[in-house]
C-alpha cells in the first residue's frame, strides 16, 4: 500500500520512532532515585553536556591501536582500543622506564575484565623488568635477578675511573631493595599498577609495586587464585 501523506508527515513519524527506539548512554542522574526512594519528574530533556560515550575496553595485545575522538569544546580525546607497552616508574629509585605489558593480573572491580585482559585505570599487571635491571646495572654496578647467587657490584676496572667507582660505592651505602621486589626480578616480570585512563589518554602509563602496596596485592591475588582451586 502506498503511503499518500507529506514528505513532511512521514519524517516526523521516522524521527518520533527513533527517539522511542534507541537510548543514548547517559550519566545524568535525572533517571535515579532521590534518597528517600521517591522517582523524579522528567521536567526537561537530556543534554548534551550529559553524554556518555561507549566504553573503550582496551585490550592487551599487540596490534596497537589508538582512536582519536573529537569532543565538546572542539578538544580530543584519544581512545586506545589496544595497547601493549607503557611508561612506569619506580617511585623510590626516582626512575621511569618504558616497558612492556605481558599480563593483567587483578582487578578490584571485576574479575571479568582479567580474563579478558582489559587495561583499565587501577588493574594490576606485570611489567617486563629489563630496562629496571639494566638501569640498575649502570646505577649501582650491581646484576639483578640471579638465582641463588648472591648480588655483587659489577664493575669493570678497565673501563671504569676511580671517580665513577667511588660514586658506585657511595650509591652502594644507602642501597635498599624489597625483599618482594627482588623475587620479581628473578622471574623478569614485576607487579604494576596503571595509573592513567588508556581509554581517556591513549596511554598505559603507571608505577611500580612495592612495599606495603605491593604486599597488600600479593596477598590479594593468593586469596583469588586459592579460591578458584577450591
Amino acid at each position: 500500500p502506498v503511503d499518500h501523506r507529506s514528505p513532511a508527515a512521514l519524517f516526523s513519524d521516522a524521527s518520533c520512532w527513533c527517539r522511542k527506539g534507541t537510548m543514548g548512554i547517559s550519566r545524568d542522574s535525572l533517571h535515579k532515585r532521590r534518597a528517600t526512594g521517591g522517582r523524579k519528574k522528567h521536567w526537561r530533556k537530556k543534554k548534551k553536556y550529559e553524554m556518555g560515550r561507549q566504553p573503550a575496553s582496551t585490550k592487551l595485545s599487540s596490534n596497537v591501536a589508538v582512536r582519536k575522538v573529537r569532543v565538546r569544546g572542539g578538544n580530543y580525546k584519544f581512545r586506545a582500543l589496544r595497547l601493549d607497552a607503557g611508561n612506569f616508574s619506580w617511585g623510590t629509585e626516582a626512575v621511569t622506564r618504558k616497558a612492556r605489558i605481558l599480563d593483567v593480573n587483578y582487578n578490584a572491580s571485576n574479575n571479568e575484565l582479567v580474563r579478558t585482559q582489559t587495561l583499565v585505570k587501577n588493574a594490576i599487571i606485570q611489567i617486563d623488568a629489563t630496562p629496571f635491571k639494566q638501569w640498575y646495572a649502570t646505577h649501582y654496578g650491581m646484576e639483578l635477578g640471579n638465582k641463588g647467587k648472591e648480588e655483587a657490584p659489577k664493575i669493570d676496572d678497565k673501563k671504569a675511573s676511580s671517580h665513577v667507582k667511588r660514586k658506585l660505592k657511595q650509591r652502594l651505602q644507602t642501597r635498599k631493595l624489597d625483599a618482594h621486589m627482588a623475587e620479581q626480578f628473578q622471574t623478569g616480570r614485576l607487579f604494576a599498577c596503571i595509573s592513567s585512563r588508556p581509554g581517556q589518554s591513549g596511554r598505559c602509563d603507571g608505577y611500580v609495586l612495592e612495599g606495603k602496596e605491593l604486599e597488600f596485592y600479593l596477598k590479594k591475588m593468593q586469596k583469588k587464585k586459592s579460591a578458584g582451586k577450591a
